[in-house]
């Protein structure tokens, strides 16, 4: 299970309807990320934005031998979620990680807030793709490490800020 846990660590998390409007900024931040020392990534590996940065940091990895991905996925057989091109890129970044981590036994709305719960408590710092409305899986990790004081850098347009708790 995760080696280091909160120290150096982010998490990701974000809406499912990402369709890769901020991934060159996305590379901005994971670089500067690592010249500030983070070195594990967490993906929550839920399609759109959490896979994207899990495919973000592959790419940092090449460069950087020392990135490590970990895949959190909220429970068992969640690959069955994912059809054609979101399966293969679910597949690729399973393969690719470092460590994979199921956190929950409930398939479904709980294993969802416990794989959320575990991004939040596992990191020192959240990069999100939120669009600002208070609902859903986006809005309730930031809001959980928003009371935990772990910074948020917000990628979305409509919020691109830093939160601090």
């Amino acid at each position: 299970m995760l080696k280091q846990k909160n120290e150096k660590t982010v998490a990701f998390t974000g809406h499912r309807t990402y369709e890769g409007e901020a991934q060159q900024e996305l590379a901005a931040v994971l670089r500067e990320l690592y010249a500030e020392g983070y070195r594990t990534f967490l993906s929550g590996m839920a399609r759109g934005f959490d896979l994207a940065a899990a495919e973000a940091v592959m790419q940092l990895r090449e460069e950087f031998a020392d990135v490590q991905l970990i895949a959190v996925v909220p429970f068992e057989g969640f690959r069955s979620h994912f059809r054609g091109e979101d399966l293969e890129i679910y597949d690729r970044v399973i393969d690719a990680a470092d460590e994979r981590i199921t956190v929950s036994e409930h398939r479904g709305g709980r294993g969802f807030f416990e794989r959320n719960d575990f991004l939040a408590d596992n990191s020192s710092y959240v990069v999100a793709w939120w669009d600002g409305i208070p609902k859903g899986g986006t809005y309730y990790t930031v809001q959980r490490a928003r009371r935990q004081h772990k910074p948020v850098k917000n990628l979305c347009p409509q919020l691109q800020l830093e939160i601090f708790g």
